[in-house]
Formats: C-alpha cells, sequence, structure tokens
C-alpha cells in the first residue's frame, strides 16, 4: 500500500505561484510513476501531469504546458506540482496518485489516490 498526502494548496491571487507537495508513505515510492489531477467545481475530473519512478520523463496536459512543472524527488518520497501564472480557471481541488505503470491519463487507472488540496486563484 501507499498514502498520498497532498499539501500547499491555498488562496492566491492571479498571476501568483503555488507548489503542491505529494508526500508518499508505505511502500517505497520511488517505484512508482507520480501523477496530478485537478477536478473543477461542476466538472470532471481532470489529468493535469505525470513523472515515471527516476523523475527523468514527465508528460503533460496540452492547455497547461509552460505554467505547470511536476518534479519529484525519490529520496523525500515526494512528488511536486509547481504551478506559475496561475489563472482563475486554475481554480480546483488538486489530487496525485501513484501507480506503477508510467503514462496513464485517467484517474481510474492509478492504484493508489490522495485526497486532494483546494487551491483557488482569484481574480
Amino acid at each position: 500500500q501507499v498514502q498520498l498526502v497532498e499539501s500547499g494548496g491555498g488562496l492566491v491571487q492571479a498571476g501568483g505561484s503555488l507548489r503542491l507537495s505529494c508526500a508518499a508513505s508505505g511502500r517505497t515510492s520511488s517505484n512508482y510513476a507520480m501523477g496530478w489531477f485537478r477536478q473543477a467545481p461542476g466538472k470532471e475530473r481532470e489529468f493535469v501531469a505525470t513523472i515515471n519512478k527516476s523523475g527523468g520523463n514527465t508528460y503533460y496536459a496540452d492547455s497547461l504546458k509552460g505554467r505547470f512543472t511536476i518534479s519529484r524527488d525519490n529520496a523525500k518520497n515526494t512528488a511536486y506540482l509547481q504551478m506559475n501564472s496561475l489563472k482563475p480557471e486554475d481554480t480546483a481541488v488538486y489530487y496525485c496518485a501513484a501507480d506503477r505503470d508510467y503514462g496513464l491519463v485517467q484517474w481510474f487507472e492509478y492504484a493508489y489516490k490522495g485526497q486532494g488540496t483546494q487551491v483557488t486563484v482569484s481574480s
């Protein structure tokens, strides 16, 4: 089992930045690819980004490329999502997930999932 806990969410003004963290415990998180998803009010959960076990490969939703950066520190069992130039439409609950397979873009495909952290971007 892998337990995932997100943190770093909060209220930020448009144009600002936030860095979300996803701390993993249980089985060695470096054995798992990590992904970030988000769900805005009234919308379906959508894929944001994923990173492979070593951190050497990443993949992003096209609409978020250039503003969001996924990374990981396996020594700290933590994955990160750096979000820059935030917009009100980025307001959502952000979730992290883990799976042995890399490249997954559907929430249901991930074996382990966190509870989410709220990000609110004010205009």
